[in-house]
């Protein structure tokens, strides 16, 4: 790689990464998800749940670069993400809040069945896709971005490169959070930690349901 071709590497990768960091302010259900996988369980486990959300927002990220954001001009495909989304976001979170009452409802949602990380892999990569808003923003706002600055293909990737590693740092510094928590936060307190999450993901699932 020539000097010039590191300097624009570098260049884009970080201000992909200030890129990403900006997003990260509008904290989802998935940030929330991630503390909590911490404070039940582990930093280990916190962090599977970490690499999921960041899989799925390359898959969005990296789409949007390829075009898929054409994909979701149909209003009928963003129609059935988003009831579909909700149902989700919503399922998992009434699963999280009547668990902590001992109401068995829906296990395959219930946050507390995720002890091994290959659970907390594959849940926090579904609430990480069931959020219509996660799909819609970034293939919108990361092609419109890409195409505001006419930027060459490549540039866009490191780019991109830049915007995942901003969610790999943020979520990572949420799980650890998550984790330390788990040694001084009393029982009842988790309780009410999981009551907590489950009425945002209900919340976040309703709001998207609700608007127009």
């Amino acid at each position: 790689m020539s000097k010039n071709a590191k300097i624009i590497f570098l260049s884009e990768i970080y201000r992909g990464f200030k890129f990403g960091l900006l997003l990260q302010i509008a904290i989802g259900p998935v940030c929330f998800f991630i503390f909590q996988l911490g404070a039940m369980n582990n930093f280990l486990v916190g962090m599977s749940g970490v690499l999921a959300a960041v899989l799925m927002d390359s898959l969005f990220v990296f789409g949007a670069i390829k075009g898929m954001a054409v994909l979701l001009e149909s209003k009928k495909t963003q129609a059935t993400l988003k009831y579909l989304g909700c149902l989700i976001l919503i399922l998992f979170g009434m699963s999280t809040v009547l668990t902590q009452f001992d109401i068995n409802f829906l296990p395959v949602f219930n946050i507390q069945n995720s002890i091994g990380s290959q659970n907390a892999f594959l849940k926090t990569a579904l609430i990480t896709i069931s959020n219509p808003l996660t799909i819609i923003f970034w293939a919108g706002v990361f092609s419109t971005k890409i195409a505001e600055e006419n930027m060459r293909k490549q540039e866009a990737y490191y780019f991109g490169t830049g915007a995942i590693l901003a969610t790999l740092c943020f979520l990572s510094s949420i799980a650890f959070m998550g984790s330390l928590s788990m040694s001084f936060l009393p029982d009842q307190m988790i309780k009410i930690l999981n009551i907590f999450v489950g009425l945002i993901l209900i919340y976040f699932g309703t709001k998207i349901f609700l608007k127009k």
